[in-house]
């Protein structure tokens, strides 16, 4: 049996954050993920953003695991867990021994959601995250020519990267439409959904076209005028009036059917034709890995504000479970970031289980809350417009069931 302090399950920003805090605040602290490499969804993200700086994941991801290497953290990779229990302290079962820990951290992020297309199994059909991996980790294409099926702040910066890597995106196509699957929408709805993107368009002409786009009405008209070969943004086309029906090919990708849609995302029977591919990818959003949440007892809830599920968490990132804390996606999809400042709180919280408070721990935590408050206002891109909203279901949930605990144990 190996025992630490702290047991933080997600090598990610989140977790590597985390593990760096409570390292500092003297604990024993160990790391596990079953990913070779430490970083998480760091290692794909390679972005611009204000005034031409890069966003390097992969030199984030070095950077704090050096300083949780220095801190002396003990960082265990390629180790799957697969239970994690209660008893007098949290023990965690994996593939490398079981450890034993007094405060346990679920820091393990977000998973890609599926879109079922015709035509989707095929060799050469993957996640716009797997496109992203093996281009800025594994420095492998994902082919020469290709499609994006899903128009969403995700897919817009990855199209960015694939295309700085020297590989060609036909055009990014609306997925098609079907009611019994939630995560779908409208084109209209869409095209209302990347309106708050706009200040990132990189023409002056794109900017102020779309603060036109903020009514319903005027949403519609544009689609039902949308130039016929799509709106270009960095030379790659983006159809907010049609979609892949059908993905094409025997033993690996061929190439697509594309049909015009309407604004309620009906099919136009009459308009369909092939484009010539060697890869698609697929994007249906992201959503937060909660089974281990939901293992540990941690009661959940459905937010769509902030992507799916959420375990119950307050703003320090306790958990109504003694000892087992959250930070990440898994609170909710926002940017590395957001994960990094959560990862922050939730080391020193640990810290302040295991070590009893004080004055500066509490100016520390609350100096980390109101960061992350700030990390948010402050962010270019947003996965769900309203992620504001809630965080603020999540607080009122939270405040709910201290009262309700309260009252019982009166």
């Amino acid at each position: 049996m190996n025992e630490a302090e702290v047991v933080i399950i997600g090598a990610g920003p989140a977790g590597l954050s985390a593990a760096i805090q409570s390292a500092r605040c003297g604990l024993r602290v160990t790391v596990l993920d079953e990913f070779m490499k430490p970083g998480g969804r760091l290692l794909g993200q390679l972005h611009e953003e204000k005034k031409g700086v890069w966003w390097n994941g992969i030199e984030e991801a070095d950077r704090l695991y050096e300083d949780a290497v220095n801190s002396g953290v003990h960082i265990r990779l390629g180790t799957t867990v697969y239970h994690i229990e209660k008893e007098n302290r949290w023990v965690t079962e994996t593939s490398e021994g079981t450890w034993e820990s007094r405060c346990l951290l679920l820091a393990a992020g977000a998973a890609e959601t599926p879109l079922p297309i015709s035509g989707w199994t095929l060799p050469g059909v993957m996640s716009i995250g797997a496109a992203q991996v093996m281009t800025n980790v594994h420095r492998v294409t994902p082919g020469n020519k290709g499609i994006i099926i899903g128009i969403n702040p995700l897919t817009m910066a990855i199209a960015r990267e694939l295309q700085l890597a020297g590989v060609e995106i036909e055009g990014i196509y609306i997925p098609p439409y079907e009611k019994k699957f939630r995560q779908m929408e409208t084109p209209e709805q869409i095209l209302a959904g990347m309106q708050r993107m706009a200040h990132l368009a990189p023409s002056f002409l794109l900017r102020v076209g779309s603060r036109f786009l903020v009514n319903q009405w005027t949403r519609q008209k544009a689609i039902q005028f949308y130039p016929k070969k799509g709106l270009s943004v960095w030379g790659i086309p983006i159809h907010f009036d049609k979609t892949v029906t059908k993905i094409i090919g025997e033993n690996e990708v061929k190439g697509g059917f594309i049909s015009s849609i309407n604004a309620e995302g009906i099919i136009k029977e009459e308009e369909q034709y092939r484009k010539e591919v060697d890869f698609v990818c697929i994007s249906g959003g992201l959503y937060p890995l909660v089974e281990l949440a939901a293992v540990a007892g941690c009661p959940f809830y459905l937010i769509p504000e902030l992507g799916g599920h959420i375990p119950l968490h307050n703003q320090t990132m306790h958990t109504p479970v003694e000892g087992l804390f959250v930070a990440g996606n898994i609170t909710g999809i926002e940017s590395a970031k957001i994960a990094m400042v959560q990862g922050e709180t939730a080391g020193l919280s640990m810290g302040k289980a295991v070590n009893g408070t004080s004055r500066d721990i509490e100016e520390k935590l609350h100096q980390s809350v109101q960061n992350e408050k700030r990390i948010r206002a402050e962010a270019l891109i947003q996965f769900h417009p309203e992620v504001k909203k809630g965080r603020e279901k999540m607080h009122e949930l939270w405040q709910n069931y201290v009262k309700e605990s309260a009252a019982a144990k009166e």
